[in-house]
């Protein structure tokens, strides 16, 4: 649980390759985005804010409640989208923000409590979440992002690579236990998320595209968390609709 005020914004875009309209798509009765909303509602959040270009998803999420932030459609990340909105409600620079993924309808309250709970520490840039590999195989998956962490919980690298890598065969356990499965959550400074978006990417966030190694390369401290519960897999495919539904409807 974090010990300073912090927001969360829900960056949100109607357009996806595999899933169009996806913040809309209906589960459990709801649009999806309604579901990621009441998440953060359920979170110690002071405020949570809806981030998006397009007026579909403003006017649906203005429909439950939601507080609005209408946002430039130029944005390559929700990283952009939020800073943004960050420079139009002028938020100052030790504001603390959650980037909760429009995609994360599961995202259990209490783990947004706990990434915004990694800043307490000054020392902290960027705060994240990370858990034991579920499989031995997963460590060789390049949809699975993989986190290596210092003995003080901070991250050294991401990939989507095996890391670390094994020389042998009798240590791939052993390297599968090191590695951690990141997940897409963040708490920010607001100052730390403005200077990163305004760096350039470097060639290692060019070939792995995970914006996250634009702040390792900017010397940035990655705080990294490990969730007592795994949260539910984000949604990006009619799979994966069906999986989060049937989530909810268990959850009640």
């Amino acid at each position: 649980m974090s010990k300073r005020p912090f927001h969360v914004v829900i960056p949100a875009r109607y357009a996806s390759n595999r899933l169009p309209g996806k913040p809309l798509r209906l589960l459990a009765g709801k649009p999806m985005l309604q579901h990621v909303w009441e998440r953060g509602c359920e979170s110690d959040a002071q405020g949570i804010v809806i981030a998006t270009d397009d007026q579909r998803i403003a006017d649906a999420a203005a429909g439950f409640g939601a507080d609005v932030c209408m946002t430039s459609s130029a944005h390559p990340s929700g990283s952009d989208r939020i800073a943004e909105v960050c420079r139009i409600r002028q938020w100052p620079g030790d504001r603390i923000i959650v980037n909760l993924q429009g995609d994360e309808p599961t995202m259990p309250a209490a783990l947004i409590n706990q990434c915004a709970g990694l800043l307490d520490d000054d020392g902290t840039d960027i705060g994240t979440l990370a858990s034991p590999l579920a499989a031995i195989v997963d460590l060789h998956n390049p949809n699975i992002v993989k986190v290596l962490v210092d003995a003080k919980g901070y991250a050294m690298i991401f990939s989507r690579a095996a890391i670390p890598h094994a020389r042998s065969e009798d240590v791939q356990a052993l390297a599968a236990a090191t590695a951690l499965h990141h997940h897409g959550i963040y708490a920010y400074r607001v100052s730390a998320l403005l200077r990163m978006v305004a760096a350039k990417s470097p060639a290692v966030e060019i070939c792995e595209q995970l914006e996250q190694l634009r702040a390792l390369h900017l010397g940035m401290r990655i705080r990294v968390g490990q969730p007592k519960m795994r949260p539910g897999a984000s949604v990006d495919t009619e799979d994966d609709l069906r999986i989060a539904e049937q989530l909810l409807s268990a959850g009640g």
